[in-house]
């Protein structure tokens, strides 16, 4: 009842609040939603710090982001640094929130609820594969024919982030499907632009895919690299050139292009505005 009283936040809020450890009294963090707390506390509130980015798309109940590559969708901790959710949640509010998430270095659309209801109904969407997604990429070598790739896909949920991050094909892992289909070749540089659409949405499921069938995205830095470079990536030591000599691109070559849904009774294709092409050129310093 305190934060719900003294923030003026919901029962659901104040338990979120106190699950992800935003609650403490004297440096300790209060874990216990029932236990009674006397004197001064600590509460960690989320105060977005906007930078202007401005959704592509605005519905009554959802947005569209085109979101820059670089850039989290959520911060994954309490260090007060700008994500995307600042925006978010500047221009609709503290209710607002992103219904799935796309990796830091992935370009592309981010679809966003406006509210409480519509998150619900937008995740169930996604829950139950009806949002269509289709991804492109840049990935080494030549592809002439679509291919259909259904290999399960493995995750350690290790409390070692650099043992965790990784995920692999395993028969251990959950079912996995993805469609790559070739778009342009460009034998210069011996590359492919792709469209990728996964019918399944594992962590990682198209940069893992892609490294099984041997053409990995340029600019991967975990996918295809030494053990010793991820774990240099993961420490963010690998930057600047080291980085493009390495992977082949300042950023991972992967965007987020299309979404496709139906949204009470409406029916929604929503495509990215990005010129991911000039992206992957700049990224490889390719003039």
């Amino acid at each position: 009842m305190l934060l719900i009283n003294e923030l003026k936040i919901s029962r659901s809020d104040a338990q979120r609040f106190i699950a992800r450890g935003r609650l403490s009294q004297n440096g300790v963090i209060k874990e216990n939603p029932f236990e009674m707390i006397i004197g001064e506390y600590n509460v960690v509130c989320f105060v977005p710090e906007p930078q202007g980015i401005k959704p592509l798309l605005v519905a009554n109940d959802f947005a569209v982001y085109d979101k820059p590559s670089g850039l989290r969708v959520h911060p994954n901790n309490l260090e007060n640094y700008y994500t995307l959710n600042d925006d978010i949640k500047h221009t609709f509010g503290s209710d607002a929130n992103a219904a799935h998430r796309i990796d830091q270095e992935t370009s592309g659309l981010v679809l966003v609820s406006r509210h409480k209801n519509a998150e619900d109904i937008l995740k169930q969407l996604f829950a139950n594969r009806q949002i269509t997604k289709h991804y492109l990429a840049m990935v080494r070598g030549e592809i002439k024919e679509v291919i259909d790739i259904q290999a399960p896909l493995y995750r350690n949920d290790h409390p070692n982030l650099k043992i965790s991050m990784e995920v692999k094909v395993d028969p251990r892992g959950k079912p996995s499907h993805t469609i790559i289909t070739p778009l342009r070749y460009f034998p210069d540089f011996d590359m492919t632009l792709i469209k990728a659409s996964p019918l399944t949405g594992r962590t990682h499921q198209i940069r893992v895919h892609l490294f099984h069938v041997e053409h990995p995205i340029i600019g991967d830095p975990v996918y295809g690299q030494k053990v010793e470079d991820i774990h240099r990536y993961i420490d963010r030591e690998i930057k600047g050139q080291e980085r493009i000599d390495k992977t082949g691109a300042s950023r991972l070559l992967l965007h987020a292009q299309s979404l496709e849904f139906s949204y009470k009774e409406e029916k929604y294709i929503i495509e990215s505005e990005s010129d991911f092409l000039s992206e992957c050129f700049n990224s490889m310093q390719i003039g």
